[in-house]
């Protein structure tokens, strides 16, 4: 007969069913299997239950980082603006002139939302607009990098020539911005709803019509009326 510690230590222990993941990285591991779930099924209809068990965790878990679905959501769309930043920053590293950078930026923003429409959307759509058209503040500092990002590739020579980032210039250069950015905007929009194609061809599309739209860019910069913005703005 085996005395109780032989027994122990001859009886198989239970396979924990959760991930392993270091004190401090729930958040991490939550908001990564989100994005996974985003990027299959391309839908928001998920469940917090159906996503601790992707994660691996207790039903419980994201209630510790997260108060609702909502919060979640903008963590995740916060985290889609990050992987777009770094996607963009990556293809400058590629080439050496501002223009040729501008070219790569953009052609990344609009693989980064054909690619993940559903991810895209909640980015850029309604979803997480509030009654003021305010959005998330965690979302507005990631999405603020990825313009100011912008900015500074055009600000260095992207649409033909330097701008000096002056007080003076402050509508130029935004007015450059929302001529790149509303132009990949509707190209991505049109490639994910099927009314542009193929996808396959996204890289090409975006560049031929960027090179039209730097062409006139180069001849003349469009000034914002006053009062006018280009981004998210902060809740009042």
């Amino acid at each position: 007969m085996w005395g109780n510690s032989e027994v122990c230590r001859a009886m198989p222990r239970p396979q924990s069913q959760e991930r392993p993941y270091h004190h401090g990285d729930l958040r991490r591991v939550i908001v990564k299997a989100a994005l996974e779930i985003l990027r299959e099924t391309q839908s928001l209809e998920f469940s917090l239950r159906e996503l601790a068990r992707r994660a691996g965790v207790s039903h419980n878990a994201p209630y510790k980082h997260f108060a609702d679905k909502r919060e979640l959501l903008e963590a995740v769309s916060a985290a889609g603006f990050e992987m777009l930043t770094k996607r963009m920053a990556n293809e400058i590293a590629s080439f050496g002139s501002p223009r040729e950078q501008l070219f790569a930026v953009l052609r990344a923003y609009t693989d980064h939302g054909v690619e993940n429409p559903a991810l895209y959307s909640l980015m850029f759509g309604g979803y997480l607009t509030g009654p003021n058209h305010g959005r998330p503040a965690i979302e507005l500092a990631a999405a603020e990098k990825t313009k100011a990002l912008l900015a500074g590739v055009i600000i260095a020579g992207g649409v033909g020539r330097a701008i000096p980032h002056t007080s003076r210039n402050e509508r130029k250069i935004a007015g450059a911005v929302l001529a790149c950015w509303s132009l990949v905007h509707g190209l991505t929009l049109l490639l994910a709803d099927g009314l542009v194609g193929p996808n396959e061809k996204s890289g090409a599309l975006a560049d031929r019509l960027v090179q039209g739209l730097l062409n006139g860019l180069a001849a003349e910069l469009p000034v914002l009326p006053p009062g006018t913005w280009v981004g998210p703005q902060i809740p009042d």
